[in-house]
């Protein structure tokens, strides 16, 4: 079963779906345009953008986008064999997580940024459930520039949802999201310009 949402003219109006072992909420228009202009022309300029190599099936790859991992100093994580060391706040990032902890309900202390280039970059089928981020994580994930399509899957049950995601939406996925569904950003060949993806989580500090 496919369902496919569209964001409509209610720029305050938050789009609930209830499925099956997750909460999903958007936000089509949580940002404004200049907002969003002003905020991906200064995190495009300003950050250290990297081209990541991952292990995949016993090959080492480079990742179809390139990634910038952002938080608190404590806020590592381990992905496909690579371990990541965050950045520190960069000051645009740290006051706009205040605000979606907020607008969420729970904290956030560190942010995975990707940059898609065009339509050709892309993210294919995983969940965010690695072990630092815990059992049921909140996931809230900011989109900026490009529409881009955004595919989620039922592990198990064949349920599946479709949105898309325009500039300045606010998509957060909650409850047991990333233990029984899967997501990705696929291929579009007729994107040509440039979407930036800001994924914010929280890692619990040591004891």
């Amino acid at each position: 079963m496919t369902r496919q949402a569209q964001s409509d003219n209610c720029k305050a109006d938050p789009q609930h779906f209830l499925l099956p072992d997750a909460a999903i909420t958007l936000w089509p228009a949580w940002l404004s345009a200049s907002e969003t202009m002003l905020l991906q022309t200064k995190l495009t300029a300003e950050l250290n953008w990297r081209q990541e190599q991952i292990r995949i099936y016993g090959k080492t790859v480079k990742i179809p986008r390139r990634q910038v991992w952002m938080g608190e100093p404590h806020c590592s994580y381990q992905y496909s064999g690579v371990r990541f060391a965050p950045e520190p706040w960069h000051p645009a990032l740290q006051p706009l997580a205040v605000k979606i902890s907020e607008l969420a309900g729970c904290p956030f202390n560190c942010v995975l940024l990707n940059l898609y280039a065009n339509g050709q970059d892309h993210m294919g089928w995983h969940a965010d459930n690695e072990p630092e981020l815990g059992e049921t994580p909140v996931i809230a994930s900011l989109s900026l520039g490009a529409t881009r399509r955004f595919d989620l899957k039922h592990r198990t049950s064949g349920h599946q949802l479709q949105l898309q995601l325009e500039n300045g939406s606010l998509l957060t996925m909650a409850g047991q999201c990333q233990q029984y569904w899967q997501h990705r950003l696929p291929k579009q060949s007729r994107v040509a310009a440039a979407r930036l993806n800001l994924t914010f989580r929280y890692i619990k500090p040591p004891a």
